[in-house]
């Protein structure tokens, strides 16, 4: 399904996993999100990456593996190092030859139905398939111990998850007894896209302290319509900088009371636009906005 991966880069442009527990390692598994194994390697093997999904290639430079990535997606753009790297089109349904030309090791892909045939392709030529679905913050933490087993970076992905679940259990302490807003996330206008439960924003938005008018929705990034955004009558917008903008400017969307209000919280879209190594700054990024002046966070 598409949904999920568009979502980030929409996010990136305009992205079960929030519990207490979040410390401890999920169980080992060695296998990825198509069942397929995933071979234990080594500082050095694999020497040559291609990662084509923004948020694993965010995980692999957070855990030290990097400068071994040749190939990246036309959807990274943070940061410059991670633009230094050969654009190799699209994550989903891939070029195959143009990442094969690179020459990998290993190849990470986004583990969606479009992304099924390239990745038999590429095991079929001999490389190394990872396919990962990152969509909420417990496909993080497994992304993060699977890609630190698969690069021989394991004791740095420990570290990484155990940061960022850190930070978010502070977030989530911060704004415990806090008074929580409804909020509506804008992530697209024609048509209107926002975020459900299956999104990690979702948890993004409940441990920074407010409630997702559309957290009743299973799907990670709904279609609504606007009179449904009347209906269930947010206290507050959120939106990237282009989209604050639209809707300001917007006849249909001033029928919404928050914005009439201009009750429209703008959010860095390049933090808050993937579930990688920097959600717990996200995190701490979208609870000051929703709560001025809060205490206890850095």
């Amino acid at each position: 399904m598409r949904a999920p991966f568009v979502l980030c880069c929409l996010v990136l442009f305009a992205c079960g996993g929030g519990g207490h527990d979040a410390t401890a390692r999920a169980p080992a598994s060695d296998i990825d999100d198509f069942g397929s194994p995933v071979h234990v390697g080594t500082p050095s093997d694999p020497a040559r990456i291609v990662s084509l999904n923004p948020t694993t290639t965010d995980l692999l430079f957070a855990i030290g593996a990097g400068p071994r990535i040749v190939g990246r997606t036309e959807w990274d753009a943070w940061s410059d190092s991670v633009r230094a790297i050969p654009n190799l089109g699209p994550g989903l349904g891939p070029n195959v030859e143009a990442v094969l030309a690179s020459r990998p090791d290993l190849v990470v892909l986004y583990a969606s139905a479009d992304n099924a045939a390239a990745a038999r392709q590429l095991r079929s030529a001999g490389v190394r398939v990872i396919a990962l679905k990152v969509d909420r913050l417990a496909d993080f933490r497994r992304a993060a111990f699977l890609l630190g087993d698969a690069t021989g970076e394991s004791a740095r992905a420990s570290a990484v998850v155990d940061s960022v679940t850190a930070t978010l259990e502070r977030v989530r302490a911060a704004t415990d007894g806090l008074r929580r807003p409804k909020v509506f996330w804008h992530i697209w206008d024609s048509p209107i896209i926002t975020i459900g439960k299956g999104s990690y924003m979702n948890d993004l938005v409940e441990i920074a302290g407010a409630q997702n008018v559309y957290g009743d929705v299973a799907s990670s990034s709904p279609t609504v319509s606007l009179e449904d955004v009347i209906r269930r009558n947010p206290d507050e917008i959120i939106a990237g900088p282009i989209g604050a903008a639209r809707i300001r400017a917007s006849a249909l969307w001033q029928t919404v009371a928050a914005v009439r209000r201009d009750d429209i919280i703008v959010v860095d879209t390049m933090l808050v636009g993937r579930p990688g190594a920097r959600l717990g700054e996200a995190a701490v990024s979208l609870a000051k906005l929703l709560h001025p002046g809060i205490e206890g966070l850095p």
